[in-house]
Parts: C-alpha cells; structure tokens; sequence
C-alpha cells in the first residue's frame, strides 16, 4: 500500500503536532528561546568587534594607510566603492623646540574640518580645542606636553628635517588617548599653512561596514601598478598593523560559534528524549500504521518531518524575536560597558555596544538548530525501526 508523497506525509505531521498541542508548545518553545537569545548574543559579538575596530582605525588611523603617495594623486582618485572616507596627511619629522627643552618627533599635516568629521581623536582632547584651518596651531598629546613643559596657548617651534620653514606654532589644545605612540610621537597642525606643495603624502582610508580591506588594496595595486621616485606606493590595511586586533575578533567568532553548537546540542538532547516518549506513548498508533502498511522508512519519514516542522516554525518566531530585541537595544543607543573598559585600549573612546545584524549573526543560529534537529531524529527513529509489528501490538 502506498501513502503518497511528502505532502501527504507534512500534513499527518502537522496533525500529530496539533493534536499534542502542549508538548509541541513546550519543544517549541525551547528552541524559540535558544534561537532569539543566540541571534541577539550573535548580534551582541558583532557589536564588540564593531565596537573595537571603531574605537581602534576610528580613532585615527583608518582601515588602509597608504604612503608614499605622489603630490598629483588626489584624495577623490582613493574614494573607490567601499571607502566612505579618504584624508590626506603629510608626515614630517622633526625637532619641537619650548626654549631650550627639545623634542624628537614626527608632525602631522592634517585638514582639520575632515578630520573631525572621519576620526574620533577630537573627543579625546582634555583641554583646548582642534587645530583651525589656516592658523599655525598644534595639538598635543598629554605626553609630549608634559615633557616639553607646554600647555595650551604656548608657543613652540617646529624644525623640519627636511629644512621647511615654519612659522611659530601655539599648542591650541593637549588630548590623552592613552596609546603611546600618538601620545608622545605625534603631533598635529593645519596642513593648508605648508608652503611646500610638491610633498609625497599619506592617506587615512576609512571603510564601509564589512567591506574587507584587503580586496580595496587589491584594486589600489591594480588601479597604481608603477612606482614613483620615492618609492612603491604602500598600502597597509588594519589587521597588518594590528594583528593582535584581528586576533581577537577571530577568537571572538569562534567562541560564539562554540557557545551556539552546545547550547543547540543541549537543545536537541531534549527534543530527542521528548520524541521518544511521544513515540512510547502512541506506540499503539506506529503499529497499526506498519500493521496496514506504512514501511518503516515512511514513519522515520513521518518523525523527521514532524521535528522539521516544529523546529522551522520555532526558529522563525525566535528569528523575529531576537530581530526585534536587537532593534530595540540599538534604538535606545546600545549597551553602555565604560565602567568595565576604561583601562582597555580597544575602547579607549567609548564604550557603547550596538549589536549588529550580519548574515552570521542572523542565520547561523537557526541553521545549527535546524541541523542539530535533525541529528534528534535519529533515536526516536531508531526506536522505532528496531520494533516489530507484532511486538509493537503485543505491547498495546
């Protein structure tokens, strides 16, 4: 006897289901929980690597620095698809002069509107204010002030190595960021008061969301193959310069991805274990069905689809669920973590969370869960394969 196709097996499925409405609610309900509280977990783990690389490339650095770039090559010929900002800067180091207390370090010529608008170095500063376009002002790590006995409003002078002049620059504000190098190295000052047009320059590349750097340096190369005569143009993205970073975010996925196999393990344990009481409660039912035909193929059919089903319906309503949370969280402004990471350098300007739904965050949860579903088939399908007809009615 023949009992149709899978459409006939889905719908004696979706009666069993209905029919056993409260255990069908209870599993269901398992799994809507572990899909919504994974998806806004997963969200979450976004949110923090988001959050690091913004508080890291964001605070100056950008996503790709390129060096040694020629004078005619301008700042609009980098803005390709992908790269929301590109600002020009030119590196020149130097002594800084307060009297007769002498620093070592490299100036930076920025242009100050742009960079405010692209990099967060701006809401570091503890005193004073950003530099002005056209004004010979500098700004100054907290570091560097202190060790050359400056504070805001003094007066300091700038010696080139390269024997550009400068006229005498006042310290128009002093920020902490609490990373060395940009702290005591560097310092900052219009680059619009450079006589000298004809420098080779850097760039600060700032990215898109999930736009990998390494396929925009792949199309720099390609759009730049020649060299100039101060060299090969460089490009470097983030995770060069900061492996460690890049590092971290990896063990950060992988963790997540550890922390949804065992929670969908512990999950399809239960949903196994239930099944299988279903199966020993209506042990009468499975074996009239095989008493009038149903081979046993059809009814390990009829068990994985009623445990597809259910998990399917489940992980959609879970998938809504942790949508809409994550919504709600990054509404009201994220999660604010500051008091826990005020010493930690990857959040050293905020410590806001917005968790972020990507294609990992918003689908793996439900896809495990819908594997590891599966994978609960196999006991109860099992059980029941192993039973004779005449066992299962002796049984009854």
């Amino acid at each position: 006897m023949k009992f149709g196709n899978i459409g006939f097996w889905a719908r004696i499925a979706g009666l069993f289901l209905i029919r056993s409405g409260r255990s069908t609610a209870t599993l269901s309900m398992m799994v809507v929980t572990a899909v919504s509280a994974l998806v806004f977990l997963s969200a979450l783990s976004v949110g923090v690597n988001d959050a690091m690389l913004r508080n890291t490339v964001g605070l100056f650095s950008g996503h790709i620095t390129a060096r040694q770039l020629a004078a005619e090559i301008h700042p609009d010929d980098l803005k390709i698809t992908g790269v929301s900002a590109v600002l020009r800067r030119i590196y020149l180091p130097g002594i800084l002069e307060n009297g007769q207390i002498r620093q070592p370090l490299t100036i930076c010529a920025i242009t100050p509107d742009l960079e405010t608008a692209s990099t967060l170095l701006h809401e570091k500063i503890i005193d004073g204010r950003y530099p002005q376009a056209g004004q010979p002002e500098l700004l100054l790590g907290k570091s560097l002030a202190d060790k050359l006995g400056a504070q805001t409003g003094t007066t300091l002078l700038f010696v080139s190595q390269f024997h550009l002049l400068f006229p005498k620059l006042t310290v128009s504000g002093i920020f902490h960021t609490g990373i060395d190098r940009l702290d005591r190295e560097i310092a900052f000052f219009p680059l619009n008061i450079l006589s000298q047009k004809d420098i080779p320059w850097s760039a600060a590349i700032f990215l898109q969301n999930d736009i990998n750097p390494r396929d925009i340096i792949t199309m720099y190369k390609k759009k730049w193959p020649g060299t100039h005569p101060t060299g090969k143009y460089r490009f470097e993205s983030w995770e060069t310069r900061m492996p460690d970073l890049r590092q971290l975010i990896d063990l950060q996925t992988i963790s997540m991805g550890i922390v949804i196999a065992l929670v969908f393990a512990v999950v399809a344990i239960g949903i196994s274990c239930v099944f299988v009481i279903f199966i020993i409660r209506n042990m009468h039912e499975y074996g009239i069905m095989k008493a009038i035909g149903v081979t046993t193929r059809e009814m390990s059919l009829l068990i994985v689809i009623k445990i597809a089903l259910m998990n399917g319906v489940a992980c959609g309503i879970g998938l809504l669920i942790g949508c809409v949370a994550v919504w709600g969280v990054t509404h009201f402004g994220g999660i604010d973590i500051t008091a826990f990471t005020s010493h930690n350098r990857y959040f050293s300007v905020s410590g806001i969370i917005c968790p972020r739904l990507t294609v990992f965050s918003l689908l793996t949860p439900p896809a495990v869960s819908f594997l590891f579903s599966l994978v609960a088939a196999i006991w109860p399908v099992a059980l029941l394969a192993r039973k004779k007809t005449a066992d299962i009615l002796r049984m009854v």
